[in-house]
C-alpha cells in the first residue's frame, strides 16, 4: 500500500513531525497497526544498513530516530501485549566503570526500531546487575557497551557472572564500542560483537531469529 511506502521513506528522511500525521493516516484508511509498526521498522532497517557502511551519520540516524519514537506513540494505544510481535528482549548497559551512554543510548534507539523490546540498566553497571535484569526480564541478549580500555577486564567478569548464575546457555552476550575487536570478543567468550549501532541492531535481531 502506498500509504505504508511513505512512512518507510519519511522515517528514513527523519522527518519527525510528519510521522504521527501518516501513521494516523494509515489507521485512518484501514492499515492494521502491525503493517504500519513493520513498515516503520522496514525504513530503520535501511538506515541501520547505511549507517554500518557509513553512509549515514549520528545526526541523520538519530533523526530517523526521534521520527520513529513520535509514530509510535500513536501506535502504541494500538497494539497490546499480544499485538505487537516483539522479537526478542534485549538487556543494555554500559559496564562498570564506564559512564559513557551517547553511544548505548544509540544503540537502544536503533533495537528499538527493529521490533526489539530494550531494557536499559545505565551506566556504571556491575556484573551481578546483568544477570538480575536478565533473569527479571527473561531475556534474549545483553548488550553490554564498553567505550573505554580500562573498562574492557570488565567483560570476562559479566560471562562468569551469567555462568555462576547458571543460565549462561540461555543468554547471548553482545559487546562493543570503540576499543572491542572480534579477537576480543572471541576470546573473552561472548556470542557475538557489533562495530556500530546498525549492526548491532541487525545482529541482535538475527540472534533472536536463530
Amino acid at each position: 500500500m502506498e500509504i505504508l511506502k511513505k512512512i518507510a521513506e519519511t522515517l528514513y528522511d527523519g522527518d519527525e513531525r510528519a510521522m504521527p500525521g501518516l501513521v494516523q493516516e494509515a489507521i485512518d484508511v484501514g492499515c492494521d497497526a502491525q503493517e504500519v509498526l513493520d513498515a516503520m521498522m522496514a525504513g530503520m532497517a535501511i538506515v541501520g544498513e547505511e549507517f554500518s557502511r557509513d553512509e549515514l551519520y549520528i545526526p541523520e540516524v538519530l533523526c530517523s530516530c526521534h521520527a520513529m519514537m513520535e509514530g509510535s506513540k500513536v501506535l502504541k494505544p494500538l497494539l497490546t501485549d499480544q499485538d505487537s510481535k516483539s522479537l526478542g528482549t534485549v538487556i543494555l548497559g554500559s559496564v562498570q566503570g564506564d559512564m559513557h551512554d551517547i553511544g548505548k543510548n544509540l544503540v537502544g534507539m536503533m533495537l528499538e526500531g527493529r521490533g526489539l523490546k530494550v531494557i536499559d540498566i545505565g551506566i556504571d553497571v556491575p556484573a551481578e546487575k546483568f544477570v538480575e535484569a536478565a533473569i527479571e526480564h527473561h531475556a534474549d541478549i545483553v548488550a553490554c557497551s564498553i567505550l573505554l580500555t580500562t573498562t574492557m577486564p570488565e567483560t570476562p567478569k559479566v560471562v562468569k557472572a551469567f555462568v555462576d548464575a547458571g543460565i549462561r546457555d540461555n543468554v547471548k552476550i553482545m559487546i562493543g564500542g570503540a576499543p572491542i575487536t572480534q579477537d576480543f570478543c572471541d576470546r573473552m567468550g561472548c556470542d557475538a560483537f557489533a562495530k556500530d549501532a546498525g549492526g548491532a541492531a541487525a545482529l541482535a535481531v538475527e540472534l533472536c531469529l536463530k
